[in-house]
């Protein structure tokens, strides 16, 4: 059964223009260190930062939740396995929100110049 599907595509671009307006503020604003460290690590850094932007947008949107005071960027975590699969991690308040056995898969794809993400919460019969 599925409960939730959510997408974004976003501009590779416009993450690197934010980084370059904004630079620490909206790093740690939108990101975890553990993103940070992954993505800074890459000699295509915006391409990663940008896949995780457009990843924590669909969660949100396949969660329908919308945004509250107490749920920020931080709060959706998206790693790798070292085969590449992107994963994500609740924290805060979202941490409570795959019970009853749910879970969530995302799939992120890049061309040059765009990146998208799909999110999907089910609970398998």
């Amino acid at each position: 059964m599925v409960f939730g599907i959510g997408i974004d595509i976003i501009e590779i671009d416009r993450v690197k223009n934010s980084v370059e307006k904004y630079g620490d503020h909206f790093l740690k604003k939108v990101y975890t260190q553990t993103e940070l460290d992954y993505c800074l690590s890459k000699s295509n850094k915006y391409q990663h930062l940008a896949a995780r932007f457009a990843a924590k947008e669909a969660v949100f949107k396949a969660m329908t939740t919308g945004w509250s005071k107490d749920v920020g960027w931080q709060d959706i975590e998206i790693y790798n396995e070292p085969n590449g699969l992107p994963l994500v991690n609740l924290k805060g308040d979202l941490n409570s929100f795959l019970t009853d056995g749910k879970s969530l898969k995302i799939s992120m794809s890049h061309s040059r110049d765009y990146v998208a993400c799909v999110a999907i919460i089910y609970r398998e019969f």
